[in-house]
């Protein structure tokens, strides 16, 4: 083997090992920011967004307003 095609496939072994790790840090970041996303949003539940609900919170109050001179 000569020296050029030995530094050549040493040079090459390092990038190999910084681009997994690189992938690996990256899914473990995508996995904790899931794991943040589950346990604050996923346990609350979704708002009635009928046409029903939403015309409940719209119309008026029911209650009279009180009068100020």
């Amino acid at each position: 083997m000569s020296p050029s095609s030995f530094s050549h496939h040493a040079s090459r072994r390092p990038l190999r090992r910084l681009a997994l790790e690189l992938v690996l840090v990256i899914f473990a970041k995508i996995a904790f920011l899931m794991l943040i996303w589950w346990l604050l949003f996923a346990p609350h539940p979704k708002p009635d967004a009928s046409a029903d609900a939403i015309a409940r919170r719209l119309a008026p109050s029911s209650a009279h307003p009180e009068t100020h001179p």
